[in-house]
């Protein structure tokens, strides 16, 4: 974690929260809802995008992680693609087994963020 994130960002046991990113994602979905720009049952299924993102890890079951990328691809008009403002850490122990595919994996995401933040 970097300065500049220090104290904008928690741990919560495995969740890494980003406080201003998740204020501001589920601040604008009630707000949304409020003004009448939404319905409900889609700002239910909006505000559970973070939730399908979790689901998606690498030690889950099969069956959990084709559903989680199922619902991750139905939330992609609806912005399921941008940075998840809350997210599971990586366990210590699950950090050391990643291996060699879990590092190329690691290093492919490091600089997918880094080129979208250069090209924004």
């Amino acid at each position: 974690m970097s300065g500049e994130e220090r104290g904008l960002t928690s741990e919560i046991g495995p969740l890494e929260i980003e406080w201003p990113l998740t204020i501001g994602y589920y601040g604008g979905i009630a707000l949304a809802v409020a003004a009448g720009v939404i319905e409900p049952p889609l700002a239910i299924f909006i505000a559970a995008v973070p939730l399908f993102k979790m689901l998606n890890r690498p030690d889950a079951s099969r069956p959990t992680r084709i559903v989680s990328q199922v619902l991750a691809g139905m939330a992609k008009p609806v912005g399921g693609d941008s940075p998840a403002a809350v997210r599971l850490q990586p366990s210590p122990a699950r950090a050391a087994r990643k291996g060699v595919v879990g590092e190329a994996r690691d290093l492919a995401e490091r600089r997918r963020g880094a080129g979208a933040k250069a090209a924004g």
